[in-house]
């Protein structure tokens, strides 16, 4: 496919760059080929929600709506080399949380990990980086945004006569929806495509959304109206950790159930309790009302929802899979990943 490179008579389109390749062109991935999942473009950002509705529902949700966890670029070429150039605001720098997850984009070709691209220490408002292949052959990319950090703008730079076209699409017309606390977010994978979502993503070649808010997932009635009404193939839900009481979860977790059940009648659903091995006395009551909202549906005739059991959720790794006895590491994605899997395969979507 053969681009007009309008920046040769329009110095506007131009882009400053430090990386040293005189046959470098960059793209805007707002524009065809390039395809953008997980999140849009509004007001100059890339969101996983409505400005609008992210505003209703909390200060919590409205600060976070523009992390781009889940966000992903897509597209097909042979360049020799791929650059990025990305700007930033709303950096997520964290004691526990590396910084190539929460800030860094990593590059996956032909749905295998290849490269992160990392951002420096003292990041501050986007950076650029470069990776070179080494070879020229047709490679499908696929680009991880931040999980915990906001991007204003990002660009690909390849070589200027390289093959560029569109991506096939996911296997799934309709995304997987996500909603849940920080774990959801991604909080504290190693990189953006360790996130339990973008492990799935692979391995079923779905399109997903990531609906979580660090703190701020409680079910709130603007959140419910929101989601139920997306168009969507799987509802996965979680958000014990940021329910604040016991009271608050059981008043919240069966409403919100009902109200997506009633807008969408065989939409699979699938129900989760915190990923963790040992529970308190209290953990254990939460798990009870989770589990009841599941119990009732299926008493109720309901034949597509699902129930995953948080202590199957750690099974790979037990107590080892966390930096701090709540997010996981690498590893307590990767058990997630794996009992979702089990689900999910299941499920004709």
């Amino acid at each position: 496919m053969s681009f007009f490179d309008i920046s040769k008579i329009d110095d506007n389109f131009k882009v400053e760059t430090q990386i040293e390749k005189n046959d470098i062109r960059f793209y805007k991935i707002d524009e065809s080929p390039f395809k953008i999942y997980g999140v849009f473009k509004e007001n100059d950002k890339y969101r996983r929600m409505p400005d609008n509705i992210a505003r209703k529902v909390s200060e919590g949700v409205y600060r976070l709506h523009t992390n781009t966890a889940g966000g992903r670029v897509r597209f097909v070429t042979d360049s020799l080399y791929i650059a990025i150039q990305s700007k930033m605001d709303g950096l997520g720098k964290m004691p526990h949380f590396a910084l190539t997850g929460s800030a860094g984009f990593d590059l996956y070709v032909d749905n295998c990990y290849v490269n992160t691209f990392m951002p420096p220490y003292d990041i501050s408002d986007g950076y650029e980086s470069l990776f070179e292949f080494g070879e020229k052959e047709r490679r499908e990319i696929t680009i991880n945004f931040p999980l915990y950090s906001n991007v204003n703008e990002l660009y690909i730079g390849l070589q200027g006569t390289a093959l560029l076209e569109e991506a096939k699409p996911y296997g799934n017309t309709k995304p997987i929806v996500y909603y849940g606390s920080s774990i959801t977010q991604g909080g504290c994978a190693s990189r953006p495509g360790m996130a339990y979502e973008a492990i799935l993503s692979r391995e079923f070649n779905y399109d997903y959304i990531n609906l979580g808010f660090s703190g701020s997932a409680k079910a709130e009635d603007e959140m419910i109206e929101y989601i139920k009404n997306l168009d969507m193939s799987v509802f996965v839900y979680d958000y014990d950790y940021n329910a604040p009481t016991v009271e608050h979860l059981a008043q919240t977790h069966e409403k919100m159930f009902k109200a997506v059940r009633e807008k969408k009648p065989h939409l699979p659903i699938i129900i989760m309790s915190r990923p963790k091995y040992f529970l308190t006395q209290e953990e254990k009551t939460r798990k009870e009302i989770i589990e009841t909202t599941y119990l009732n549906a299926v008493s109720a005739g309901d034949k597509n929802v699902y129930f995953i059991d948080g202590k199957k959720l750690t099974e790979l790794c037990k107590e080892c899979g966390t930096v701090d006895n709540c997010h996981p590491t690498d590893f307590g994605f990767a058990s997630m990943a794996k009992a979702l899997a089990d689900v999910i395969g299941c499920i004709d979507i």
